[in-house]
């Protein structure tokens, strides 16, 4: 009886002092939260970095508009970006269609008025196309085959009437030409070299005024696309400039009353989740 209670105290000794002799340690293992208690590692309010630096979403919106106020837990931001998203596509149709239609009247231009005096095309500068909606005829650059300079007479043309022009301003009587070795003549024909059109760019709508009217429709809508295409990238920093102000406001306002944004992880054994909540504090006294 007696060695039985020796054992029982033996054993007693063992349990409360597991590190003492005879006594044998068991693994540890980390003990589960039960699904009603889930993990949670919550992202200090003071430790975030747009809190402690508030220019970093006014900055983020102007790059690219609706992030600050994502940032900041807004969902005022999804609007900004999805009008972001909408402008460009808008640019990006119009300026298409202002290249669609400055192709057509280009190919216009050459297959109807110009291919009798140029067997490639040469594409010119717009105010060149231009100059074709106002005038039949360009005019020959040089009337004379031989060595001799001689301008288009034929005011009608485009060419004459650069020459006319430029007879009323060097010349002291337009109708009667000087001396062609006076600088008064050598005047007035750099000017008319300088602005005229010369053979590779010479046309002719004579028997195609149908086709004149449709190449001034073609130029008229690709103006409106590229106008409709500027308006819309106006409107596209403005959006950015408005996402700015805005998130630049927000930041002001939070930090006066006290907001403080909070990321928090959340894990259990169905599911793992990152939160993103807004907590307020009244200012401090």
């Amino acid at each position: 009886m007696s060695g039985r209670r020796a054992a029982l105290g033996l054993a007693a000794a063992v349990a409360v002092c597991p590190g003492r002799a005879g006594a044998q340690e068991l693994p540890r293992f980390p003990s589960a939260l039960p699904d009603s208690q889930p993990a949670a590692s919550n992202w200090a309010p003071d430790s975030a970095v747009w809190h402690r630096k508030p220019w970093i979403r006014p900055v983020a919106s102007l790059l690219v508009p609706g992030s600050g106020q994502l940032l900041g837990g807004q969902a005022r931001g999804i609007v900004y970006l999805a009008a972001e998203v909408w402008l460009v596509s808008r640019a990006l149709a119009y300026g298409q269609q202002g290249d669609q239609q400055a192709d057509q009247y280009r190919q216009l231009a050459y297959d109807v008025a110009r291919r009798q005096f140029s067997a490639t095309r040469v594409d010119g500068p717009f105010e060149y196309y231009e100059t074709m909606q106002k005038y039949v005829e360009s005019g020959a650059y040089d009337m004379d085959a031989g060595s001799t300079f001689v301008p288009e007479a034929d005011t009608s043309t485009y060419n004459g009437s650069v020459w006319l022009l430029a007879r009323r301003t060097f010349f002291v009587d337009p109708e009667a030409p000087p001396d062609p070795a006076t600088p008064q003549y050598q005047a007035a024909i750099g000017f008319y070299t300088g602005h005229a059109v010369n053979e590779q760019f010479r046309w002719s709508w004579r028997g195609a005024r149908l086709e004149q009217d449709v190449f001034r429709g073609s130029i008229r809508a690709s103006d409106d696309a590229f106008r409709r295409r500027t308006n819309y990238l106006g409107a596209l920093v403005l959006n950015h400039v408005a996402s700015a102000i805005d998130a630049l406001i927000s930041v002001r306002a939070s930090r006066a009353a006290g907001a403080v944004p909070r990321l928090e992880f959340q894990a259990n054994p169905q599911a793992t989740s990152l939160v993103w909540t807004g907590s307020f504090r009244g200012p401090k006294l």
